[in-house]
């Protein structure tokens, strides 16, 4: 794909694998936010082979382990991706994003990845209505 920046990326790689690659966010949420990307242009995580799939997480576990030996104030992980323009994807090129956690950075963390939807993070408090 010409015009797709993930595609078109040769620089700023951090981590290279035979099918995917790792750079920092442009954007991001907390320091050292990585970006796990396949090397071939799909749109969505679901479209990755079995090949692919494995080759990203095993990509992501070496950057979280490296991340966790470089900077002791990461106390936890959140690991994503959006798929779809209605879950919020912008650019169609499969990502995952490995976002680095520390205490305190948020005043709760609390439900963690189910707050992408406003008041749905607290299932405990949702289940007691």
């Amino acid at each position: 794909m010409n015009n797709c920046k993930f595609c078109n990326i040769r620089e700023d790689v951090q981590y290279e694998t035979e099918s995917s690659f790792a750079i920092l966010d442009k954007y991001p949420v907390t320091k050292y936010h990585t970006l796990i990307i396949p090397k071939r242009h799909v749109e969505s995580y679901f479209e990755l082979t079995d090949v692919e799939h494995m080759d990203c997480i095993n990509l992501i576990n070496v950057i979280k382990t490296t991340l966790s030996k470089l900077d002791d104030t990461i106390t936890g992980f959140n690991v994503g991706a959006n798929v779809g323009k209605d879950a919020g994807q912008t650019l169609f090129h499969c990502h995952i994003h490995l976002i680095p956690r520390r205490k305190n950075d948020t005043e709760n963390p609390r439900g963690g990845i189910r707050r992408v939807i406003s008041k749905k993070g607290d299932w405990q408090k949702i289940m007691k209505t």
